[in-house]
């Protein structure tokens, strides 16, 4: 396993896309932040495998289909790959925080569910996102946690103003920091 490409664990909404309180409710509504699709394509040149844990409560609230959810989740994919990079792989939390599921961020699951599934140890495995939660969970399985300050991160940055990570202000700035770190 030494000589595979290092993972690169990403959030979705507020890193790679736009945000909203009103959720991602079709591939219209997906629309990619500045820099994203470039970075995601610059670390996928640069040997990083790209996977995405995401939470998607707008299931559970009924407000995305499943299906529905899969072409947000192909957009990406094929906006990404026109831009050269590659995402190996999506999972996604389906359930409402009122659920307890052990797959929702802060929790574990999507973690060990990726790591399992890809056999790889999340020791030191970088993991962007822009909310605690997102933090919580990468700590909590020992990924190594990163902030950008779009979505919800310079809220996350403001609030929590003592965190002990890597902060950027996009992905791009976080994926120029990862390739001179690790070239």
């Amino acid at each position: 396993m030494a000589n595979r490409p290092p993972f690169l664990i990403l959030d979705r909404d507020g890193v790679i896309n736009r945000d909203s309180d009103a959720y991602i409710k079709t591939p219209d509504e997906w629309i990619p932040l500045p820099g994203s699709l470039e970075a995601i394509a610059l670390l996928t040149q640069e040997g990083y495998r790209i996977v995405v844990l995401t939470n998607q409560s707008g299931v559970a609230r009924g407000l995305i289909a499943p299906p529905m959810l899969e072409r947000i989740h192909a957009k990406m994919r094929a906006l990404v790959a026109a831009a050269g990079g590659r995402i190996e792989a999506v999972f996604h939390c389906p359930h409402g925080p009122e659920d307890a599921c052990p797959c929702r961020k802060p929790r574990p699951g999507l973690f060990r569910t990726f790591a399992e599934r890809f056999a790889v140890d999340l020791a030191g495995v970088p993991a962007v996102g822009d909310s605690l939660r997102d933090i919580e969970a990468a700590r909590s399985v020992g990924a190594a946690p990163i902030l950008v300050e779009t979505g919800q991160g310079r809220r996350t940055r403001a609030r929590h103003p003592d965190l002990d990570i890597p902060i950027f202000a996009n992905l791009y700035e976080a994926a120029q920091h990862l390739l001179l770190r690790h070239p």
